[in-house]
C-alpha cells in the first residue's frame, strides 16, 4: 500500500497521460485531409480524456484528503475538522460513482461508426453532464481541502466558484444542429473540446499548490 503522500505525487505526475488538450483547428483540418477517418480518433479522445481525468483526479483527492486525516489525527484537531472530512467523503463518492459510467472510449468510436452524427450529439451531452457534475464535485472538495490544508499550517488555494461549468442548452442545441444540416455540431464540438481544456488548465495550476502543500506536510 502506497503512503498517500506518494499516491498524490503519482497522480500529479499521470496528468500528461490523462489531460489531453485539443486545437479544434488542427483536428478539424486534420479530419477534413482523412475524410472523416481522423473524426474516429477525435472522438475516442473526447472520451478518454474524460474517463481517465475523472479517474486520476479522484486518486489525487482522495490521497491528499486522506494525508491530511492522518496529520489532522497526529495533531489532535481530527474532530474539528470531521464535518469538512464528511462533506469530502460525499462527494468522492460521486467522482467514484462517475468513473463506474459507461464511457469506455473504444466501444464509442465504434458505435460512431454505425450512428454518426445521432452518436456525436448523444456522446456531446453526456460530456458536458460529466463535466458539470465533476466540476462540481471536485470544485466542493478543493474548498474543504483549502480549510483543512489551511488549518494544518500549509495553505492551498480555495477554488474560484465561477469557474464552476454551466451546462449546454441541450435542446436548443439539438435544435440549431438540425436546422443548420449539421453544421452547428461542429461549434458544439468546439466547445466540447475548449471547455474541458480550460478545466484542464484551472486544474493543473491548483494541482501545482496542492503538490507543494502535500510535500511540505510530509
Amino acid at each position: 500500500m502506497l503512503a498517500p503522500a506518494e499516491r498524490v505525487r503519482l497522480a500529479y505526475q499521470r496528468r500528461n497521460e490523462t489531460d489531453y488538450l485539443f486545437s479544434f483547428w488542427t483536428a478539424l483540418g486534420w479530419t477534413l485531409l482523412t475524410c472523416g477517418i481522423y473524426g474516429l480518433y477525435v472522438l475516442y479522445q473526447l472520451v478518454r480524456r474524460s474517463r481517465d481525468h475523472t479517474a486520476r483526479r479522484l486518486e489525487l483527492l482522495d490521497a491528499a484528503t486522506t494525508l491530511a486525516w492522518q496529520k489532522a489525527e497526529a495533531r489532535g484537531i481530527s474532530e474539528e475538522l470531521r464535518p469538512n472530512f464528511e462533506r469530502i467523503a460525499a462527494n468522492l463518492g460521486v467522482l467514484r460513482q462517475m468513473t463506474t459510467d459507461f464511457r469506455d472510449p473504444v466501444i464509442w468510436t465504434v458505435i460512431s461508426l454505425f450512428g454518426s452524427g445521432v452518436v456525436h450529439i448523444i456522446l456531446y451531452v453526456f460530456l458536458d453532464q460529466d463535466l458539470v457534475k465533476h466540476d462540481y464535485n471536485e470544485g466542493a472538495i478543493e474548498h474543504e481541502l483549502a480549510t483543512i490544508y489551511g488549518r494544518l499550517g500549509v495553505p492551498v488555494p480555495a477554488p474560484d466558484p465561477a469557474r464552476l461549468h454551466q451546462p449546454h442548452n441541450y435542446l436548443g442545441r439539438v435544435i440549431a444542429t438540425l436546422a443548420s444540416c449539421g453544421l452547428y455540431a461542429l461549434w458544439w464540438q468546439y466547445n466540447v473540446m475548449t471547455e474541458l481544456n480550460q478545466h484542464f488548465e484551472q486544474n493543473w495550476a491548483w494541482e501545482d499548490a496542492l503538490a507543494g502543500a502535500v510535500q511540505s506536510l510530509a
